[in-house]
């Protein structure tokens, strides 16, 4: 088997983030999920935390990430 080193992360981290809300892939990779298990929580009422529509499309919200990553929720 390869194994992959990964040398830089592709997205910084959320101490860092200037903006209110992210997209999917970034919350995504903050989270330690993949996109699709992010979409469904944007349909599911028993999900964690849940995302803001903004033109049709999915925002995460930082703080909502910063606190279920603390276990605040």
């Amino acid at each position: 088997m390869k194994s992959v080193a990964h040398t830089s992360q592709p997205f910084s981290p959320l101490e860092f983030e200037t903006r209110t809300a992210i997209p999917t892939d970034a919350a995504a990779y903050h989270l330690m999920r993949t996109t699709q298990t992010l979409r469904a929580w944007a349909c599911n009422d028993a999900a964690p935390i849940h995302p803001v529509r903004v033109n049709g499309r999915l925002a995460w919200v930082v703080t909502d990430i910063q606190h279920l990553l603390s276990g605040e929720k």
